[in-house]
């Protein structure tokens, strides 16, 4: 029976038959032969073994290779590893060491993302995978019909001219045209690239040139306009495919997603299989790029074993069960956080991911929820606090009877919780009765009632937002992480928990704090499977992340408890360092200024070399259909106005009045923060109402809602240089 061999560059082709036939397909080469023996042996190097086998079908790759042995079988369980000798690299096309263990956790076998989706496919082919709205119903893809329709990109990739270790930009909103790009283009051995739908066509540019993208997957014509504002420069690309709608004018070279998946039809199975062969698992498939808040995003690069390791781990670790899991994909997949969720961990665990409306943190969110009911579900802090508010405004406009009943039921909800965090099972008196009257129906209207685990991470959460969700009995289990760690470092989940802990470090995984203080703070370095090849492209930067010894230096400060839970202190760069020396963490003092005074949306303090610290503060409103801030304040900042005297609906209205008496509850907030300060150097001495709430559009927060703290400060210098009379 034939095999497909294939011949590494490098090595020499020797073969005895007279009756050998050359043809070419692209750039494969084909010779057919006859069943005599042939031998190939690395013509560098004489002393190498020979290789002899009979074949009647040789294949051999005349352009850029990277496979360094004969082709296997496309199976699941070869562990397919090419030879490197460093730890790190930022090369696209060099592989890594492997931090693996010798025995028990971290030493499992490392796997292609192909064979770990291979693996699923065999078993739960006829499983649902995908699952979008169209015309207002649900329609779903198999597993085996994912995994068709990835190979299928995976030909087109190739037909149109795909190179290896090329880019393929992604440009757009969850779906599952998002995923079979991705997954096409790493089965076609390109490096997948998410770019972030809020991108400017500038940073478009700079991403797809940094990766040198053959191709750009966009969403809609929105996002095709900003491709073709600097496709002239981008001299390796050959392609813009538009995966929603009709293309609005014919250009060269962009195609709709039905023209793009048909380009491959001709393509021969054997051809791709051959190149999926070549992967190994130590080889990068996927860039991260960062969201660039203190200059340029870096590409961090993520090796097939980062994904698949990492998704098992995790998986294994919060006890997921195969086929059993259900989510909804709404965070921008270019973030890490929703790509290993939404794709890779459930890839492994044959989960469905269902794609929420683009249009879901506008207020669809919901409504996609009630309908799905996931499983798991992850919240960035924002989510949470708008589900929260939301809550809230209802139990205003609630009868005193039912205000009472539910402020009693969240007692025994947050005493139950305290009890199962620490271990103890029993449950207050009064929390079946509680459970039937509130949690099991505020769990079925959040859509959260089949919810095992309810998860919230990419940025700080507040004490007051997490024992609110205590309170009804359905605890946020907080993760910690970066996309140089392909996601999370350390997890918390039903059985480890602590509240404001980012729980225990991944299993198989090792955590250092790096020059800890008498308390124990210190850096918190990452070891293990999940740390990154290192930057593309970047040196320099890449030894500033990993040290000699290949410990991953996160920037974050932190500790642990005498249970080894992590708690994170603060980050190294956001740190304020005053005009006296006092090294001073903004986020605990900003999170105890929005647990006193509820009206408050957004805090950043400021002060780095000053003789004291000021606050810039938002208030909370409403958003339009677009979620940009508008003047309108929330139903429940309203009350609270109302509550003190005060009639008002708009945030200018505050502002421009300087309203006394919000002004004074404010300040009084501010006090109550101030005695709790550990020094005067740390105490809150001047602050200011902005007209408008920070948001992703206005440039004050990034694509996950996290504070970007030097644009803030740029974009409100005027504002921050009359605090200090400059």
């Amino acid at each position: 029976m034939s095999r497909d061999r294939v011949v590494p560059r490098g090595h020499r082709f020797e073969c005895n038959s007279r009756r050998t036939r050359l043809f070419h397909l692209r750039n494969i080469c084909f010779i057919h032969t006859c069943s005599e023996n042939y031998t190939i042996s690395n013509s560098t190097d004489r002393e190498s073994p020979v290789r002899t086998c009979k074949s009647t079908l040789i294949t051999f790759r005349l352009a850029k290779c990277v496979c360094d042995e004969p082709a296997i079988p496309l199976t699941t369980g070869d562990v397919r590893l090419a030879q490197a000798q460093e730890l790190w690299s930022t090369a696209r096309d060099k592989p890594v060491k492997l931090r693996m263990e010798t025995s028990g956790l971290g030493s499992e076998p490392p796997m292609t993302i192909h064979q770990m989706f291979l693996a699923t496919v065999q078993k739960y082919g006829d499983y649902p995978a995908l699952r979008v709205k169209k015309d207002g119903m649900w329609v779903s893809l198999t597993y085996k019909e994912y995994y068709q329709h990835a190979r299928a990109a995976a030909k087109s990739f190739l037909k149109l001219g795909l190179e290896r270790f090329h880019g393929v930009g992604i440009l757009g909103f969850n779906s599952p045209e998002w995923f079979i790009a991705d997954v096409g283009c790493i089965l076609a051995g390109g490096l997948a690239t998410g770019i972030y739908t809020t991108n400017s066509p500038e940073a478009c540019q700079y991403v797809a040139h940094n990766c040198e993208a053959n191709f750009l997957v966009v969403e809609n014509n929105k996002q095709l306009i900003k491709i073709l504002q600097v496709r002239d420069q981008l001299p390796h690309l050959k392609a813009i495919v538009q995966y929603k709608g009709e293309l609005e004018q014919k250009l060269p070279n962009v195609y709709t997603w039905a023209e793009f998946m048909k380009f491959g039809a001709n393509v021969p199975d054997s051809e791709l299989d051959v190149l999926i062969d070549c992967q190994k698992a130590n080889e990068c498939c996927t860039l991260i790029y960062t969201s660039g808040t203190t200059g340029n995003p870096k590409g961090a690069m993520l090796s097939h074993d980062n994904i698949t390791w990492t998704a098992s781990a995790t998986g294994h670790m919060i006890n997921l069960k195969m086929a059993e899991e259900e989510l909804v994909s709404y965070l921008p997949l270019s973030h890490v956080a929703a790509q290993v969720q939404d794709m890779w961990i459930c890839m492994r665990f044959a989960g469905i991911t269902n794609f929420a409306e683009p249009d879901a943190l506008k207020g669809s969110l919901a409504n996609t929820l009630r309908e799905v009911r996931p499983t798991s579900f992850l919240g960035v802090p924002r989510v949470w606090e708008k589900m929260q508010e939301a809550m809230k405004a209802v139990g205003a406009k609630s009868s005193v009877t039912k205000k009472k009943i539910a402020d009693w039921a969240k007692g025994i909800g947050l005493q139950a919780s305290y009890n199962s965090m620490n271990g103890d099972s029993s449950v207050p008196w009064g929390f079946t009765l509680a459970n039937a009257l509130v949690f099991k129906n505020v769990r079925k209207a959040l859509g959260l009632d089949r919810c095992r685990t309810c998860f919230t991470g990419a940025a700080p959460i507040t004490k007051d937002t997490l024992e609110y969700f205590m309170s009804l009995y359905t605890p946020l289990f907080e993760l910690y992480g970066m996309s140089e760690s392909t996601g999370p470092h350390s997890i918390s989940w039903a059985e480890g928990y602590r509240i404001m802990s980012c729980g225990k470090v991944l299993t198989g995984c090792k955590t250092k704090l790096d020059k800890p203080n008498t308390d124990g703070t210190g850096e918190i370095c990452f070891w293990g499977r999940h740390v990154f090849m290192g930057y593309l492209n970047m040196p320099e930067k890449t030894e500033e992340a990993l040290d000699t010894d290949g410990w991953l230096h996160s920037g974050d400060l932190g500790k642990h408890d005498e249970d080894d839970f992590l708690f994170i202190t603060g980050r190294i760069k956001e740190l304020i360092i005053t005009a006296g020396g006092e090294n001073v963490p903004p986020v605990p003092i900003e999170d105890a200024l929005k647990e006193e005074v509820s009206i408050i949306s957004n805090v950043m303090l400021v002060g780095d070399k000053k003789k004291f610290l000021s606050m810039l503060l938002t208030l909370k409103c409403n958003v339009d259909d677009n979620g940009d801030p508008t003047d309108e304040l929330t139903p429940l900042v309203v009350e609270y106005c109302r509550q003190h005297g005060v009639i008002v609906s708009k945030v200018s209205e505050i502002v421009n009045k300087k309203e006394p008496t919000i002004y004074k509850t404010i300040q009084e907030g501010i006090d109550r923060v101030n005695a709790k300060a550990t020094s005067n150097a740390q105490r809150v001495q001047k602050w200011t109402i902005l007209q408008r709430d920070f948001s992703i559009s206005g440039g004050e927060l990034g694509p996950t809602m996290k504070l970007k703290r030097p644009a803030v400060s740029k974009m409100y210098e005027e504002y921050i240089n009359k605090f200090y009379g400059e």
